[in-house]
């Protein structure tokens, strides 16, 4: 193992050579995988294109996220630019590196656009546009080329079983009650907690936590449905996305210097999500921009 992260160092140190000239463009890239990206991309599909695609991904990051946090334990990697001096830290990370994140749920995510779209090209521009990502963990020196293929291939086992077992897994949970749905979404991420609590964990868990419940009441309660004018989806992105930063930035403000911190993340996150599921939806019906499912 120690040769191939020797191997993968040397990797690294010659990508970058091209920095910093291209630190900019690699840490664009990198974004296009990032948790704050991802903040952007699934509140739009789920509140403004398809409800149900929006579910769906949602759900598909948080097991991708799930299953990377428990092989990050279990291999406990050191990241490049601390295991080699070389090795300039462009980006840092507070986990373990193997496997890579940023490839990984790429992977996951976008296979399953491309699953329900169902264009050729568009499993290609999956491919590539995940390769990419990963080039770009290499590059700032967070991850190992063996991190990159990792996350690749962990990220199409995941996206399998999420497309062989959805359906099945949907119809048993919607067949359950509503205190023990409640329940399930509410202890399985903070279980994760147990394995590791790192800010990005700390971040994960409070999104899926605010998320799923957030699902879980809104289907219950609400029921609101992304069908309507180009006017009115637009709207809601806007609407939603507007207070959803107003929210994140304004508990970090809140919440800085405060203890305890990573506490204080977890419920800023969870709010944030639940937002994101549950707040939005209901705001969009009460003013009138979203209609909603028929009872």
């Amino acid at each position: 193992m120690d040769g191939i992260l020797r191997w993968g160092a040397d990797v690294v140190v010659w990508m970058q050579q091209a920095s910093p000239s291209l630190d900019g463009f690699f840490k664009a890239l990198t974004f296009l995988g990032s948790q704050e990206f991802y903040l952007l991309l699934l509140p739009l599909v789920y509140w403004s294109v398809d409800r149900v695609l929006g579910v769906r991904l949602m759900a598909l990051l948080i097991f991708s996220a799930l299953i990377n946090t428990v092989v990050k334990v279990i291999a406990g990697q050191p990241r490049p630019y601390a295991y080699d001096g070389r090795v300039k830290a462009i980006a840092t990370e507070s986990s373990h590196g193997f496997p890579s994140a940023h490839t990984q749920n790429a992977a996951a995510v976008w296979g399953l656009v491309a699953s329900r779209v169902r264009r050729g090209w568009l499993w290609s521009f999956a491919l590539a546009f995940t390769v990419a990502i990963g080039v770009s963990r290499v590059y700032l020196g967070v991850h190992f080329p063996t991190d990159v293929l990792g996350g690749l291939v962990i990220g199409a086992v995941v996206l399998w079983l999420f497309l062989r077992g959805r359906r099945p897994v949907e119809q048993w949970f919607c067949a359950l009650r509503l205190p023990v749905q409640l329940a399930l979404v509410a202890v399985v991420p903070l279980v994760v907690l147990a394995f590791q609590h790192t800010e990005d964990v700390v971040t994960g868990v409070g999104a899926t936590l605010g998320v799923a419940v957030g699902f879980v009441l809104e289907r219950d309660l609400i029921g609101f449905e992304t069908a309507g004018s180009v006017v009115h989806r637009v709207m809601r992105f806007v609407i939603g996305g507007v207070v959803l930063f107003g929210l994140w930035a304004g508990l970090r403000t809140l919440f800085a210097g405060v203890e305890p911190a990573l506490l204080l993340r977890l419920v800023r996150y969870a709010l944030v999500g639940a937002w994101v599921a549950l707040g939005a939806p209901w705001l969009f019906l009460r003013v009138g921009i979203a209609g909603q499912k028929p009872a």
